[in-house]
């Protein structure tokens, strides 16, 4: 059975962006796509009097903003196979359950009950940290969650944490038909050599050719896999976490991998990871792998 593409949806306008992203998502990838909304209304039907109103207007809303926004996902793309459940739960928990039948989640970066001055919503970075599948955040400018610059980029760091990360970024890539950049940042010493700048600027080249080498070993599988994704290598000097941002500046997607290491909780996204769900410039895929 062919997994949906999920969004997670509560009626703000940061989760219409969302469904726009999603919807076009799918349709790229020949998906269906689930629009799911989190609603505790039936857990507490009949605890508190209606007064004559009827229904409950819980109830009532979570109607409207689930139907509003698969018919919004279809108008966008008319051939697209919507599906749309309300269900009786906390927003983290339906999402995280959801993501075990899912291509992927989408959501958006502020939820409606989100504080006023949050970078991003509690919900969106607990369901990055701790779904199953890949999460994508949609965040940035109009032109980046529009796709405008043909550009996905990757962050490549070490083979374990980013061999899933590298098959999206690809799967992502193709599916839109445009190129994709893989970046791993690497960093000179801050102590070595520095009263023997020709020391120094040789200890630099080996790093930057081993940074070189090993995106090189970290992409083989998937370019053979991927022959007519347009790849463009970059070793670039600095944090990884800057080297990342500057690039979503004119990206559509910035995908990183974030390892799940069994036994433990809490959040687990790593530093890269987090800063990207808040700061990035464009939508922010971040894909799990399994210790």
């Amino acid at each position: 059975m062919e997994l949906p593409l999920v969004v997670g949806v509560d009626g703000s306008d940061s989760s219409l962006q969302a469904v726009d992203w999603a919807a076009d998502a799918a349709a790229s990838h020949g998906l269906p796509l689930r629009v799911v909304y989190a609603s505790l209304w039936e857990r507490y039907e009949g605890v508190h009097p209606s007064f004559g109103t009827g229904r409950p207007s819980e109830e009532i809303m979570a109607e409207h903003i689930i139907a509003s926004c698969a018919e919004r996902a279809q108008l966008r793309s008319p051939e697209l196979k919507v599906s749309s459940d309300v269900l009786p739960d906390e927003a983290v928990s339906v999402l995280l359950h959801a993501g075990h039948e899912s291509f992927a989640l989408v959501m958006g970066s502020r939820g409606r009950g989100d504080i006023g001055g949050l970078l991003l919503g509690s919900v969106s970075l607990t369901v990055a940290a701790r779904a199953v599948c890949p999460v994508i955040v949609v965040r940035g400018g109009e032109q980046n969650r529009q796709g405008s610059f043909g550009r996905v980029v990757v962050g490549v760091g070490d083979s374990t944490e980013s061999s899933a990360a590298v098959r999206f970024a690809f799967h992502e890539a193709e599916a839109r038909g445009c190129a994709l950049d893989a970046v791993r940042a690497w960093r000179r010493s801050a102590h070595k050599h520095v009263d023997h700048p020709l020391i120094a600027d040789d200890a630099a080249r080996v790093n930057e050719e081993r940074a070189s080498a090993l995106l090189t070993d970290a992409l083989r599988d998937a370019v053979r896999a991927h022959p007519e994704v347009d790849v463009h290598r970059h070793s670039v000097e600095g944090p990884a976490r800057k080297v990342l941002l500057d690039a979503s500046a004119d990206a559509d997607l910035v995908v990183v991998g974030a390892l799940r290491r069994h036994g433990h909780f809490g959040l687990q996204l790593g530093r890269v990871a987090h800063t990207l769900l808040h700061h990035a410039q464009c939508p922010v895929a971040v894909v799990p792998l399994r210790a």
